[in-house]
């Protein structure tokens, strides 16, 4: 282990500063990191997969925001170190290396805030310990699970990238503070110095990016049943779904994700769809 390093000197930063164009209208008004997953903001979720680590608090935690940038401040309030990036988002190296003097020469787990994360063995949090266990302090290690092609652009021996990677001081200290990504920035030259590893994740991974993945996440987040909030009215017919604080549905919905205060009315069916609002309506293909 270096001298720089060690669990006990870990910090973690969630990565929160997205705009989320692919899911828009779901965006518009909502930051991806707050958009909910089984009634819990992904930020949220992000943040209690730290806090099963044993890392929680301003002074080990950091969340880095820009789009809608006010609305992930409030919702944190004193339960991280806030990294607010003016203008565009400086993307995930740039918005670490932007933090680089609160880091202040700690390894860093760096974590993205839209990683839906379910193992039903583990609770959040033990669930990714392994990305730690018998770390060197010197390579780079990710989180990831097989692909199905493990020859294809963007994988890492034979990987997906599920969310997490854990990073040493050393290539965090010269990263410079622009737009930048990680995989080009850290990840590429650690694997072309033979310095990267992938430690496999065990259970479920959903990178919520797209209207499809979301929803899926969504009715993997309430085990194939309905999830209602118990702030929520339903009168009509629910299948699979997830109903959020304050929505009422009326109509008959079936795999569907009804966001909070959203409105289904009497006569009204949707499948596989997300309903936020009034009306606003975003058809999710199945997924697979």
């Amino acid at each position: 282990m270096s001298e720089a390093g060690g669990p006990a000197d870990l910090c973690a930063v969630v990565l929160a500063a997205g705009e989320g164009t692919r899911l828009r209208p779901l965006t518009a008004r909502v930051p991806k990191a707050l958009c909910p997953v089984g009634n819990v903001a992904l930020l949220d979720r992000a943040l209690a997969r730290l806090a099963g680590l044993g890392l929680s608090g301003p002074a080990r935690v950091a969340v880095n925001a820009c789009y809608l940038a006010d609305q992930v401040v409030a919702h944190v309030g004193d339960r991280a170190h806030l990294s607010v990036e003016p203008g565009d988002p400086l993307g995930t190296a740039g918005g670490v290396a932007n933090l680089r003097d609160w880091i202040g020469g700690r390894p860093v787990l760096v974590g993205n805030a839209d990683a839906y994360l379910a193992d039903p063995a583990t609770p959040p949090g033990p669930d990714v310990a392994a990305l730690l266990d018998g770390w060197d302090g010197e390579s780079v290690r990710l989180l990831g699970q097989p692909a199905a092609d493990p020859r294809a652009p963007g994988t890492f021996a034979g990987h997906c990238f599920t969310g997490f990677s854990l990073l040493p001081w050393r290539l965090v200290r010269d990263l410079p503070v622009v737009f930048s990504d990680l995989v080009r920035a850290v990840w590429r030259p650690a694997e072309a110095a033979g310095a990267l590893e992938v430690v496999p994740y065990p259970g479920t991974f959903y990178d919520t990016g797209t209207p499809a993945d979301y929803l899926a996440a969504n009715l993997h987040a309430a085990s194939g049943d309905v999830l209602v909030d118990p702030a929520a009215t339903v009168t009509g017919r629910c299948v699979e779904s997830v109903v959020g604080a304050g929505a009422r549905v009326d109509g008959d919905v079936r795999r569907t994700v009804v966001w909070p205060g959203a409105l289904v009315r009497s006569g009204e069916r949707l499948h596989d769809a997300i309903r936020f609002g009034d009306a606003g309506t975003v058809q999710a293909a199945p997924h697979g």
